[in-house]
């Protein structure tokens, strides 16, 4: 099993700009669509506790550009934990061009997310959960497994 989670995706031309490259907000739309797969795939239960009071804020985002991608370009975004603490999660992202079996790094990003409970007017920060934790334990390196307390 590889060290991240990946979805593919096929770049359309609804996601390039004027010039034929992908526009750059679409790189943070892969990120969530990352983030929210991982969750429908490896954490439903998790997807359970935010329908009920559990909040997923989304702190920081960033991505670092290496090289261009259009339409109909085939990818590869692969998410990995890079940090975890008590109440909050920092994954990296790699967006890799898949040519005929050939990998392309285009471009890196990360995105650190805190874990939130209460109502709108009154929330608090909260332990990451327990089948949070668990799920994303495959993908994270043994430094981060061994300071979040996973094993490793």
């Amino acid at each position: 099993m590889p060290g991240y989670y990946e979805i593919r995706h096929t770049v359309g031309f609804e996601e390039t700009n004027l010039v034929g490259n992908v526009y750059y907000v679409n790189y943070l739309r892969w990120q969530g669509r990352c983030r929210e797969m991982f969750l429908k795939e490896k954490a439903p239960s998790v997807l359970d506790e935010v329908r009920d009071d559990l909040k997923l804020f989304t702190l920081k985002v960033e991505c670092e550009f290496v090289a261009e991608i259009t339409a109909f370009d085939e990818l590869s975004v692969r998410m990995r934990l890079e940090e975890l603490t008590q109440t909050q999660v920092q994954f990296s992202f790699d967006y890799v061009k898949v040519t005929d079996g050939q990998e392309v790094l285009v471009a890196k990003g990360r995105q650190r997310i805190a874990c939130m409970r209460g109502p709108n007017t009154d929330t608090v920060p909260a332990r990451v959960p327990e089948d949070l934790r668990r799920a994303l334990a495959p993908y994270a390196e043994a430094p981060v497994l061994a300071r979040a307390g996973l094993g490793g």
